[in-house]
């Protein structure tokens, strides 16, 4: 009775399985639907406070789903330095890098390109800024009054938050920001640097000028407390930079369907979220000056 009660139980079960595969539709294995169920990831250097980034990355998220017909998913990371390891772990496969960080994920993954930058980035600058307790004033000659002073940078892997404005103190005091001023910073990013001299906590800071710009047009800077003092000779800066593997995952034309979707990136919104008026061509030659500046520095090594 048991073995005819489990006979009887099993024909049940295949019978409803074989029912349920027929009515259900077929699934295929063929690469052309592998390759569509794959997300293509992005990320991006954490050069604002987190809020900020998440609301333009989302949108640039939802800009490129649309435009290349595939999941496309942006992931913050915690610093710098995170965002060139996950691009040379192929955990993001694109990352909008400043020009030293972009620098260095290249070097660290052969094939990788620059595809796109800002309209104004080749002509980028940073700012030096002051509290006003410093007495330090603007003025278009390098301030060599910054020197015995509290300084902050930005990010130890900002090229306008370090690289570029250490390059240019180096080049007008003659000695290493250790030697020159009282006290060294490192704030992480660009919105922490214009707190901390704001409030005081530092005398003197370098600041990527758009987002200075940005948060001064939206009044969250006291100009009675921190004011410019000096602004950097222009050097190419933020980018696009695409890993050289991607056409083997998303077809021959990936690339160059994603740098026409990045350069042809035209609405007002999405670009005041970086801001950028529009997005051009790049290429790594473009970033030599980056890699040449970082190597007269220490900060990387010309071996490598």
């Amino acid at each position: 009775m048991r073995i005819q009660l489990l006979r009887n139980i099993t024909a049940l079960t295949l019978l409803f399985i074989t029912s349920i595969s027929s009515a259900s539709p077929s699934v295929s294995n063929t690469p052309a639907d592998t390759e569509s169920a794959k997300t293509f990831v992005f990320s991006a250097i954490p050069d604002q406070d987190e809020a900020n980034l998440q609301e333009r990355f989302d949108k640039v998220a939802v800009y490129l789903q649309a435009q290349l017909d595939i999941d496309v998913r942006y992931i913050p990371v915690k610093s710098y330095a995170a965002a060139v390891t996950a691009f040379r772990n192929n955990q993001v496969q694109l990352a909008w890098f400043g020009g030293l960080s972009g620098v260095q994920a290249r070097r660290l993954v052969p094939g990788s390109q620059a595809v796109a930058q800002g309209t104004e980035d080749p002509f980028f600058t940073s700012y030096i800024i002051a509290h006003s307790s410093s007495g330090i004033e603007p003025n278009d000659s390098f301030p060599a009054a910054i020197t015995g002073k509290t300084f902050t940078f930005g990010s130890k892997g900002s090229t306008s938050g370090r690289l570029m404005p250490e390059f240019f103190i180096r080049e007008n005091l003659g000695d290493t920001p250790d030697k020159l001023f009282s006290k060294v910073g490192y704030s992480g990013d660009h919105s922490r640097t214009i707190a901390l001299v704001q409030s005081g906590a530092y005398q003197v800071g370098a600041v990527n000028y758009k987002v200075w710009d940005k948060q001064l047009a939206a009044g969250k800077i006291d100009s009675d407390k921190v004011k410019v003092i000096w602004r950097t000779p222009s050097y190419p800066d933020y980018q696009w930079t695409l890993r050289g593997d991607v056409n083997d995952s998303w077809g021959p034309d990936f690339q160059t369907r994603l740098t026409e979707a990045l350069v042809g990136m035209d609405d007002p919104d999405l670009l005041a979220s970086f801001p950028r008026s529009g997005f051009i061509a790049a290429d790594n030659k473009l970033y030599q000056p980056i890699l040449d500046t970082a190597i007269s520095v220490g900060i990387i090594d010309a071996g490598k």
